[in-house]
């Protein structure tokens, strides 16, 4: 357990910053899955819609330290490619 104020101050900031970065996480989750479905389903118009949704968010992720930039620069890529192939 925390005994200085400042390490209980550093605690607090933590369960904080853990818990908006879980958000976050789970969003980009979300919005990925929903171009995955897109994907299953063969419906190449609803996939392009949900990649413009899925883009921005996952480079908020990236800029925000919730995620590596490469991984976000990567999954882009990937779901990108996924949608060409569908053509």
């Amino acid at each position: 357990m925390a005994n200085t104020t400042s390490a209980k101050k550093a605690t607090r900031k933590i369960a904080r910053r853990t818990a908006i970065n879980k958000t976050r996480r789970s969003r980009v989750r979300t919005f990925v899955r929903k171009v995955e479905e897109a994907l299953a389903s063969g419906n190449k118009a609803a996939a392009q819609e949900a990649f413009k949704a899925v883009e921005p968010e996952l480079m908020r992720a990236a800029s925000k330290g919730v995620i590596h930039k490469n991984t976000a620069s990567r999954k882009v890529s990937r779901l990108v490619s996924r949608i060409k192939a569908l053509a």
